[in-house]
């Protein structure tokens, strides 16, 4: 037994410990309160939505002149004049020609003009290069003509492909069309299949043909191939164009499109807008959300638009596209150059997947080789026992693993060079990245704290969330395009967050937010949580930043979960309780500002809900459940997050884990671990993107993870006596204890 004076130095040492919550007790409201207006500061921020825009012009006529194939590069002053004025002086931008299929072909995207949504037509052959426009037409009166196989095509969008779009919906809403080619044919048949008035050819005088009806379509041909046979196809095209110039009737809109791809490839195509209200600027809508592109489904709501009729209901899933100022005024220096986005947009899908695929086989191994050194690690109290690793090869592994935890922030910043103009693109995209994943491991290393257990961790994961978060703050420029960002040609995302940037995003806020929280008392370690949580939700849910408001849900869930535990103790059932109810206040607040907006102004969130509300989210869910499957099965992001979780799980729960002892020791750690997990996986699977979320986030923390658990084994054993206390009852303190509580 102790003596009674070792009990009184003990009763006085407890004392002030058990007193402090009594005089606290008073301002025990205080985090809770700043909890609640953190979260409704975050309602607000998600509620404000940038003004919409009026169409800049109203027409009495519209002309569709349309060239599959037609690209930015192919224009030039001298060889193709016609098409270089009219885009000197209309709107100009990249048009992202996404269709129902994979590789946009002439008939889809003549097609997908017409129903304003994504469309598909029938396929006969599956080669390298893309079948022409050739639908079988009939002419029994002379003036109009039947495409024959319009109802099957119709029937075929509606009952087996997922967007239920509606071929010749376009058609429909006006009442009366010219079609001039074959692929015009296509966007002008209306659902039966009638093309009201079609020509196979421009006659020599079209100014009656084109002011017979409000709307006309005009094959302008294909272009395809390279070279000299390019050139001539171009120049063709432009011939036809200077003639529809010459014989527009007055008030009217042109709009020049490359409407298609002729090979099976991705690209972005011409996007020209001519006539009163669009002279000068650069095209842009709502769907894009980006200066300078808009979408092959955005034409369908813009001609009616300029008409000035109404779209018909549910049927669009375009956006009516505006102009936006401060396009250069040559063109040159608008579309070609430094700034060819199809070109950058063709190099990123190149590397991408190597990028990606190499990053995987890399952690992988890397974690292959870190199981030996943390079986090593794990050295007992007793007086024998394995040797240690050598403590330069854990200095070496230690590098190894923040080097890749940083590898994808890396990437992101070298998408701010040109690499993508070099004659070997992925090589210079990998040096570049490997030369900022080294300038930033060398800063990490060379840092005062670089010693303490967590600083690491926590430092590289702040690195991650300040890059991505700064790339939003300037408008995702490093994103769009961008290897570890996502392409315009895929036609998914256009500005804000992508999948990759959301995972590393919150991935590093959360894990940061867990590392400062355990500076401060347990009472305020949710306050740090729910503030920088709620600027991250603001970050990614704004349409003027991350303008993703489904990953805002994921977010919020994740921030609460991590707050509801960041004091210690397990997910009860009653703090399970009361996270769910913060944050289906936010969703739900948000959700319905965003509902009831008018249907143009809607975000993704507010669309989804207004389908499900309406009985026409079916083809929605479909669309997402397909995409998930096809993302889990192709992307190398899967590999990182299933290595991720195995890895994380032989660290926790092996004979030489560490991560127990780390969370053990860090309660806001493990709550942090636990919001990631949450917040990813929903994202993932609310997006369509799978494990894509998951598997970024992992690739950004499990290496540094992976690094503190080991340094908590290495003192797994270390034992030292607290000043003036001598062992007895209360029993020695873990040096490693005091290491990471400092």
């Amino acid at each position: 037994m102790s003596s009674p004076k070792g009990l009184l130095d003990r009763l006085r040492r407890v004392a002030p410990a058990s007193a402090a919550p009594r005089r606290s007790g008073r301002r025990a409201w205080v985090p809770y309160l700043l909890v609640f207006l953190i979260a409704v500061a975050s309602l607000v921020g998600l509620a404000i939505r940038p003004s919409t825009t009026a169409t800049p012009g109203s027409a009495d006529y519209v002309i569709v002149a349309g060239a599959a194939g037609l690209r930015w590069d192919d224009l030039d002053p001298q060889r193709t004049p016609a098409l270089w004025q009219e885009a000197t002086r209309g709107s100009v931008g990249w048009l992202s020609v996404r269709s129902a299929m994979k590789v946009t072909c002439p008939s889809d995207g003549w097609l997908t003009l017409g129903a304003g949504n994504y469309a598909a037509w029938p396929r006969r052959t599956s080669g390298s290069q893309c079948e022409p426009a050739a639908p079988a037409l009939t002419q029994p009166d002379g003036i109009g003509a039947n495409v024959t196989d319009q109802r099957t095509v119709v029937q075929n969008n509606q009952d087996r492909l997922p967007y239920g779009a509606t071929p010749g919906a376009l058609a429909e809403s006006v009442r009366c069309t010219v079609a001039v080619g074959p692929g015009a044919a296509i966007a002008a048949a209306r659902p039966f299949g009638r093309v009201d008035k079609y020509e196979s050819e421009l006659p020599a005088d079209p100014k009656k043909l084109l002011s017979d009806c409000v709307l006309s379509f005009v094959d302008l041909g294909t272009v395809k191939g390279s070279g000299a046979a390019r050139q001539a196809q171009v120049k063709a095209a432009d011939t036809l164009l200077s003639r529809v110039v010459a014989a527009r009737p007055e008030r009217s809109l042109l709009l020049v499109a490359g409407v298609s791809d002729t090979e099976r490839s991705n690209r972005l195509h011409v996007a020209i807008a001519e006539g009163e209200g669009w002279n000068g600027g650069w095209l842009t809508s709502a769907g894009t959300g980006r200066d300078g592109y808009l979408q092959l489904i955005d034409l369908a709501p813009t001609i009616l638009s300029a008409l000035g009729r109404p779209a018909p209901e549910k049927l669009f899933a375009g956006r009516t596209a505006t102009v936006v100022e401060g396009r250069p005024s040559d063109i040159t220096d608008a579309m070609l150059g430094v700034h060819n986005a199809d070109l950058r947009a063709k190099a990123q899908n190149a590397v991408a997947g190597i990028f990606f695929t190499v990053l995987a086989i890399l952690q992988v191994l890397l974690f292959v080789l870190m199981v030996p050194i943390l079986v090593r690690a794990r050295r007992h109290a007793g007086p024998r026992g394995p040797a240690l690793p050598p403590k330069k090869l854990v200095a070496v592994a230690e590098l190894a693993l923040i080097a890749a935890a940083l590898a994808i922030p890396a990437a992101l910043l070298a998408d701010a060079t040109p690499w993508w103009r070099n004659s070997h693109p992925a090589w210079v995209f990998g040096l570049v990245t490997g030369v900022f994943t080294l300038i930033g491991t060398a800063v990490l290393r060379a840092s005062p704290r670089y010693p303490r257990t967590l600083w690491p961790l926590g430092a590289s994961a702040a690195i991650g969330a300040v890059v991505v978060g700064l790339d939003l703050l300037t408008g995702a420029r490093l994103q769009l395009n961008g290897v570890a960002g996502y392409s315009a040609t895929q036609g998914g995302r256009y500005a804000g967050v992508g999948v990759v940037g959301l995972g590393v995003f919150v991935a590093g806020l959360l894990v940061a937010a867990g590392c400062l929280a355990q500076w401060l008392s347990k009472p305020w370690r949710p306050v740090v949580v729910v503030l920088l949580g709620g600027i991250g939700v603001v970050m990614v849910g704004s349409p003027y930043l991350g303008a993703d408001p489904v990953g805002a849900v994921a977010v919020t869930a994740g921030v609460c979960v991590t707050a509801a535990i960041s004091t210690g103790g397990w997910l009860t059932f009653a703090r399970f309780a009361w996270a769910a109810v913060a944050g289906l206040a936010v969703t739900i607040g948000f959700a319905l500002v965003d509902v009831h907006r008018p249907a143009a102004d809607q975000g993704s969130l507010g669309r989804l809900l207004s389908e499900l509300a309406s009985g026409t989210g079916g083809p929605a869910m479909q669309r997402a459940a397909a995409a998930n499957g096809q993302t889990l099965l192709n992307s190398p992001l899967t590999i990182l997050a299933v290595a991720g979780v195995l890895m994380l799980a032989f660290c926790q729960f092996s004979p030489w884990g560490g991560l127990n002892r780390l969370f053990g020791l860090h309660p806001a750690l493990r709550a942090a671990g636990a919001g990631v997990t949450v917040a990813t996986l929903a994202a993932g699977v609310l997006s369509g993107s799978a494990l894509t979320v998951a598997g970024a986030a992992a690739a950004a923390v499990v290496p540094t993870a992976v690094l503190t658990a080991l340094r908590v084994l290495l003192h797994a054993a270390d034992r030292t006596r607290p000043e003036g206390e001598t062992d007895g009852p209360g029993g020695p303190l873990l040096r490693e204890d005091r290491a990471l509580s400092g």
